[in-house]
C-alpha cells in the first residue's frame, strides 16, 4: 500500500485567498490596511470569492442585488425563526444561525437555481439555437426533471414583485454603460413572456430571486455561490430582527400566539390498553 505524502503541518491548510503571518494580513496580495477604507463590502466580497477587485460599478451592481434581498418581515420563515430562537436564550449569532440553515432551494436557494437555469438556456444560444426555442427546451427540461414550481418567477404576497423591476433596470443601465452584456437579463425576460404566452396572456412576473439571478450570471458567479451571497443578504435582515425581538422580553415564543391551538387531526381520545 502506497504511503500518502509527508506534509508540514503549515501545508496542512493551503489557500490562495488570505496570507496572515505575525503582522501581516493580505487578502488576495492586498494588505487588509490598504482596502479598509478604500474599497466597500460588496467590492471585499467579489474580491474574497472570485480573486480580483471588481470595476466599482460592477461592485455597485451587486451590492444592489445584495440590499434588494436583505429582509421580507415575520411571514418569511428565515426571519420568523430568527426571532422565535432569540426568546430560546440562544443569542445573536444562535438566532441567525437557525434562520440561515433554512435557507434552502424552496426559501433562497432559488437564486442558485434561476442562475444554473439561464446559464443552461444560454448554453442552448451558444449552439445557434433561437431564444424561443432555447426558452422552450428549457421549460421542457425543468418538466421533465419534476420541477414543479419554476424558481424565480411569481410571488405569494406580491402580485409583482416591487424590487424585481428595479433590479432590471439596474441591469439595463449597466448593459448601456457597458458593465454587463445583458445577455441574461434578456433570458430572464424572455422566460418571463413565454410563461405569459402559455397561460393566454396571464404574466407570472419575475421576482427577487429570478431578479437577482439575472444580475449574478451577468456578474459572473457560479450558481452555488449565489446562494451564499442571498445568506449575506439575508443575515442583514436576521440580525436585525434577532436584535429587535430580545427587547420584547418574551420566552419560548412559538410560531403562533399562545391562545391558538394547532388543528388536530389524529385519531379521538383513546384508552391504553391494559397489561398483565
Amino acid at each position: 500500500m502506497s504511503e500518502r505524502p509527508a506534509q508540514t503541518p503549515e501545508a496542512w491548510w493551503r489557500t490562495g485567498i488570505v496570507d496572515m503571518s505575525p503582522g501581516t494580513i493580505r487578502f488576495r496580495g492586498y494588505a487588509i490596511q490598504d482596502l479598509i477604507g478604500r474599497i466597500g463590502f460588496a467590492e471585499m466580497i467579489w474580491l474574497m470569492t472570485r480573486g480580483e477587485l471588481p470595476d466599482p460599478r460592477a461592485a455597485a451592481l451587486l451590492e444592489a442585488a445584495l440590499v434588494a434581498g436583505v429582509d421580507h418581515g415575520p411571514q418569511a420563515p428565515s426571519i420568523a425563526i430568527a426571532r422565535m430562537a432569540m426568546t430560546c436564550g440562544v443569542g445573536i449569532n444562535g438566532a441567525m444561525a437557525s434562520a440561515i440553515n433554512v435557507l434552502g432551494d424552496v426559501h433562497g436557494g432559488a437564486g442558485e437555481l434561476c442562475v444554473a437555469m439561464y446559464l443552461s438556456v444560454a448554453a442552448r444560444l451558444d449552439t445557434g439555437m433561437p431564444l424561443d426555442e432555447a426558452v422552450a427546451a428549457e421549460f421542457a427540461a425543468q418538466r421533465a426533471a419534476g420541477v414543479t414550481h419554476l424558481p424565480g418567477f411569481g410571488h405569494r404576497f406580491h402580485p409583482v414583485d416591487p424590487r424585481a423591476p428595479r433590479l432590471l433596470a439596474l441591469v439595463d443601465a449597466a448593459r448601456a454603460d457597458g458593465i454587463v452584456g445583458g445577455r441574461f437579463a434578456a433570458i430572464a425576460r424572455a422566460m418571463e413572456a413565454a410563461i405569459a404566452a402559455r397561460r393566454g396572456g396571464r404574466v407570472v412576473p419575475l421576482n427577487i430571486d429570478g431578479a437577482t439571478g439575472a444580475i449574478f450570471a451577468e456578474l459572473g458567479f457560479a450558481p452555488p455561490l449565489c446562494r451564499g451571497l442571498f445568506v449575506l443578504s439575508r443575515a442583514v435582515g436576521t440580525l436585525a430582527h434577532a436584535w429587535e425581538e430580545s427587547a420584547s422580553g418574551l420566552r419560548n415564543k412559538g410560531p403562533i400566539p399562545r391562545h391558538m391551538i394547532p388543528a388536530y387531526d389524529g385519531p379521538p381520545p383513546r384508552d391504553v390498553p391494559p397489561r398483565d
